[in-house]
């Protein structure tokens, strides 16, 4: 097979991205949204997008210069040197990985109320949305399913991922017409006599910590997979932006389906009071459209699991890519020689799942960690690119986002605004989690004989303040988001705009040459000369 079958296009692509953005999150998203904003939950989906793309953005300019494995990993690490680059990837990777369990779990939340005679045993599966043993089993079998369909080739995980992402459109398609055409209560969207019951700060509050920022996390998988790219300039704007908008149509009318669709009498002691173990699945027992019950019982296994494949295809390549930067052993960056995949970093991604699937039993414990973990990781998407266009200028640039200086600041702001949001004490917790991988990072710098680290240390000093101070205010903040309330609300959110750009600028600016940014512009250099050869040829045969 030569490299451009094995090269993915962008509708593949698209569809990695969009078959990421669509898991577990649609199955449950609008319900926790509704939960916790009431109606006000569709601007949520709105402002997750809004932050989202930002964020995006940057990506996009950086994952069409390096298209290479697990990219996501690597691009602080060349602008801002080992120390900051170290603590983006490990908290992207933990984000990232984590994902492959919650599908799991997600499809056997569904299956806990399969409401069938013969499916009663179903019914010890999830006790108070943890998974029991028996759950435990099942969502181990998912996750090795995953594995597998990965285990052998790029081009199956593809054609695999296409198939089932079509799917996944469908079914949120058919359910959001099904809801709407059989069961929709306008009154719904101003029960409590507003379309915010619980007040804005919880339409904010949604974006962080009900699945959104979880749900969009997937437009990671493009530019992670950006090796694998065929036209890399073109190909990961438009899948990435793609796949982002499409994803947020859906999301949008599964909300509005969804809020339409509860009985008025279940809303009548407020949003807060509405508890489903499978939302849409129950809806539609309670609606009487059978046919669409077993659908979504059916895409409960199909939408997690197309998820869950291609994370465990991108997080691989993460580990791949970590291990090029020499956080990781020299194992996980062997490659199959005639399948091209990563199988050492997939064996560790898939005890780590393990580890998080046994640890974390539950759906909305797990997806609130990842979002926040996930917002850590975003913060050095704008300040590399911005870096990089001081320190890198001559790189070579397939994709120049325009007004990216305006862009990239208010993509910092925000995440950091999001990252608030999150509400304390979740904000703290996962700052333990980034922690825990800081001892790896100095085991190898001691191996290093602590070479160039007082350069990278003070290249990245910014991330570590800035952690610390979004903890702190966020510890201080209002009660609206969980803190002490000694910052009153609205207060909080300015203060903390006003510093996240003074962290942005201070990051922006300790940007240096790093010793990797050789490596990253011999990859741009491969970029260039491929780019040059395709117009020559392409005028070549015009001109014939």
């Amino acid at each position: 097979m030569s490299d451009l079958q094995r090269k993915m296009g962008t509708f593949a692509l698209t569809m990695v991205g969009l078959g990421s953005i669509i898991g577990s999150g649609w199955l449950f998203g609008a319900w926790r949204a509704a939960q916790i904003a009431g109606p006000a939950a569709v601007f949520s989906w709105i402002i997750g997008m809004i932050v989202i793309l930002f964020i995006a953005l940057s990506y996009i300019e950086l994952g069409a210069m390096f298209p290479e494995a697990g990219g996501m990993v690597k691009y602080t690490q060349y602008s801002h040197g080992s120390f900051v680059g170290f603590l983006a990837a490990w908290s992207n990777w933990i984000a990232i990985v984590s994902v492959i369990p919650v599908e799991a779990i997600a499809s056997v939340q569904y299956m806990s109320s399969w409401p069938w005679k013969w499916a009663r045993w179903t019914h010890t599966l999830v006790t108070e949305g943890t998974l029991t043993g028996k759950g435990l089993v099942i969502a181990s079998v998912l996750m090795l399913i995953y594995f597998f369909l990965n285990y052998w080739a790029v081009s199956l995980f593809a054609k695999a991922n296409n198939l089932i992402t079509i799917f996944k459109i469908v079914i949120p398609g058919l359910t959001v017409g099904a809801l709407l055409f059989v069961g929709f209560h306008g009154e719904n969207f101003t029960s409590g006599h507003s379309v915010a019951p619980y007040g804005w700060a919880s339409v904010l509050t949604a974006v962080a910590t009900s699945g959104i920022v979880f749900a969009f996390n997937g437009f990671q998988s493009p530019i992670n997979m950006a090796g694998e790219a065929r036209n890399p300039g073109r190909t990961i704007p438009f899948s990435v932006v793609g796949s982002v908008l499409i994803a947020t149509v859906i999301y949008i009318l599964l909300q509005v389906a969804f809020i339409g669709a509860v009985s008025p009498a279940t809303i009548a002691k407020g949003w807060h009071h509405l508890n489903f173990n499978s939302p849409f699945a129950d809806l539609a027992i309670a609606l009487g459209i059978n046919w669409l019950v077993i659908l979504l019982y059916c895409d409960a296994f199909i939408s997690p699991s197309g998820t869950g494949t291609t994370y465990t295809a991108t997080t691989a390549r993460m580990i791949y890519g970590m291990e090029k930067n020499g956080y990781l052993p020299e194992v996980f960056g062997k490659v199959h020689p005639f399948y091209r995949v990563p199988r050492p970093a997939m064996y560790l991604n898939l005890a780590v799942c393990f580890l998080f699937l046994f640890v974390f039993r539950g759906w909305g414990v797990l997806a609130e960690v990842i979002s926040v973990a996930t917002l850590i990781s975003y913060i050095t998407g704008p300040v590399t690119v911005m870096t990089l266009r001081r320190t890198g200028r001559n790189l070579y640039r397939p994709l120049r986002v325009k007004a990216l200086s305006i862009i990239a600041p208010c993509g910092f702001v925000f995440a950091s605004l999001t990252l608030y949001w999150a509400r304390w004490p979740l904000t703290g917790q996962v700052l333990f989690f980034i922690l825990i991988g800081l001892p790896i990072y100095f085991y190898y710098q001691a191996r290093k004989k602590w070479k160039g680290f007082k350069t990278n240390f003070l290249a990245g000093l910014w991330m570590v303040v800035y952690l610390i101070c979004m903890m702190f205010i966020s510890y201080l903040g209002s009660e609206k988001f969980g803190g002490a309330n000694i910052i009153p609300f609205g207060w909080d959110m300015v203060l903390i705009a006003c510093l996240a750009l003074v962290f942005y600028y201070w990051a922006v600016k300790s940007g240096i040459q790093t010793e990797y940014l050789d490596e990253a512009a011999k990859l741009n250099e491969q970029v260039r000369v491929k780019e040059m050869t395709k117009r020559g040829n392409e005028s070549g045969e015009e001109a014939g």
